[in-house]
């Protein structure tokens, strides 16, 4: 699910897979770091993640820090 250039989930409105989200948010809920966002046409979308790839995309900049930090 996550690049370096950015992190991809897939779309459930579109039914495509790598789909780059764009603003997307970290936050930690019940343990799970949990990416949202929105793609280009501006569909929502989530992706869920470990701990070191949410880590990553924070410290590179791909994606701003939200809520259970």
């Amino acid at each position: 699910m996550a690049t370096t250039n950015g992190i991809t989930a897939y779309s459930v409105k579109t039914k495509t897979k790598n789909v780059p989200m764009i603003d997307p948010v970290i936050d930690i809920k019940s343990g799970r770091y949990i990416a949202t966002g929105t793609d280009a046409a501006g569909n929502k979308m989530a992706a869920i993640m470990g701990k070191a790839a949410a880590e990553e995309h924070i410290a590179n900049g791909n994606a701003k820090k939200g809520s259970g930090w």
